[in-house]
C-alpha cells in the first residue's frame, strides 16, 4: 500500500488547477516550500516525477496526469461519503456544483435562492456558460447537475424534462407589425434577423424551425448573449427569436414587443441532465427534487 495522504493529493490537484506553485500554496493556505515538499514526497512514493517547471509555469508529466485523474475520483468519493454521513446525522451540508447555459440565468438563481434559505449550510458553485462551455464541463463530469435546453445527442445522459422554454419572436416597439393581432409566417421572411451564435441551444432550435418551415431568414447579426440581442432589437437592427424567460413580464419596458406570428412560440424545454450511471450525491438529489418541485 502506497504511503500517500489526501492532503498531498489535494496539493497536487491545486497545482494542476493553478499551474503555479505560489498560487497553489495560496489556494491550499500553506507555504510555497510546503507545496514543494508535498510534491517531492508524492513523486518519491510513486517513483516517477509528477511535474516540471518551465519558466514560472508548472506542467504535469504523464504520471502526474494519471495521479490527478485518480485523485479527482477519490475526492468525489470522499465528498459523497461526507454528505452521506451528514444526511444520516440529519444534516444537509457540503458543496453543490451546478452548470447552466446562459439563458437559464434568468430563472435558476431564484431556484437557488429558495434552496439556500432551506439549506443554509450548503455551499453552491454556480457556473453560467454558453452551451459549448456547459457541454465541455459535462464531458469532464465537473459538476453535479447541468441545465440546458438542447442536450447533446452524442452522449449517454440521464435527461429529465422539468420546465417549458417557449421561444418567441420579438421586435422593437415601433415595428410596422407591432400592433398586429395576427401575422402570417411568410410575412416575416424578408425581415432582418438578429440571432444567437451558432451552437447555442436557441440557435439550434431556430435552425430546426426554419428548416421545417422552409424559411431562409436574412441574418443581419449574430450575438452571443440575450442582453445584446434585446438591445440590438430595441435599437431597430432587426427582429429576433429569444427565450420568453429572457424577457421581463412587460417586454415594453425593454422597448420590445412580442409579435403574434403563426407557428410561434417555438416549442422547447429545459432539461436537468447528468452523465448516465452517475451517482448523485445526497445534496444533488435534494436539489434535483427542489428543481422539479419549483418548476
Amino acid at each position: 500500500m502506497m504511503n500517500i495522504t489526501f492532503r498531498q493529493l489535494r496539493v497536487l490537484l491545486a497545482v494542476a488547477e493553478c499551474r503555479n506553485i505560489t498560487a497553489a500554496a495560496h489556494a491550499c493556505h500553506i507555504t510555497q516550500p510546503t507545496v514543494s515538499m508535498q510534491l517531492k514526497a508524492l513523486a518519491e512514493e510513486f517513483g516517477l516525477p509528477l511535474h516540471e517547471v518551465v519558466g514560472k509555469q508548472v506542467y504535469l508529466t504523464s504520471a502526474g496526469e494519471a495521479v490527478v485523474q485518480s485523485a479527482l475520483l477519490l475526492e468525489k468519493e470522499m465528498n459523497y461519503l461526507e454528505q452521506t454521513l451528514n444526511a444520516l446525522k440529519g444534516h444537509t451540508k457540503g458543496q453543490l456544483r451546478v452548470a447552466v447555459v446562459s439563458t437559464a440565468k434568468y430563472f435558476v438563481p431564484r431556484m437557488l435562492g429558495n434552496f439556500c434559505k432551506q439549506y443554509p449550510e450548503i455551499d453552491i458553485a454556480f457556473e453560467v456558460l454558453n452551451r459549448d462551455g456547459v457541454v465541455n464541463r459535462l464531458k469532464a463530469n465537473a459538476d453535479d447537475l447541468y441545465i440546458m435546453s438542447m442536450p447533446p445527442s452524442d452522449m449517454d445522459l440521464e435527461r429529465h424534462q422539468f420546465m417549458e422554454n417557449p421561444l418567441v419572436l420579438i421586435a422593437p416597439l415601433d415595428h410596422r407589425f407591432a400592433s398586429r393581432k395576427r401575422i402570417k409566417l411568410d410575412q416575416i421572411e424578408n425581415e432582418q434577423f438578429v440571432l444567437r451564435e451558432a451552437g447555442s441551444g436557441t440557435r439550434m432550435a431556430c435552425n430546426r424551425f426554419f428548416e421545417a418551415h422552409q424559411l431562409k431568414p436574412k441574418i443581419r447579426l449574430e450575438l452571443g448573449s440575450n442582453e445584446a440581442i434585446k438591445q440590438a432589437v430595441a435599437g431597430g437592427l432587426g427582429i429576433a427569436v429569444i427565450s420568453r424567460h429572457a424577457l421581463n413580464h412587460q417586454p415594453a419596458s425593454e422597448g420590445l414587443v412580442v409579435l403574434p406570428v403563426a407557428e410561434f412560440p417555438i416549442h422547447s424545454n429545459w432539461w436537468i441532465i447528468y452523465p448516465q450511471g452517475k451517482r448523485l450525491s445526497p445534496i444533488a438529489s435534494v436539489f434535483f427534487e427542489h428543481l422539479q418541485d419549483w418548476a
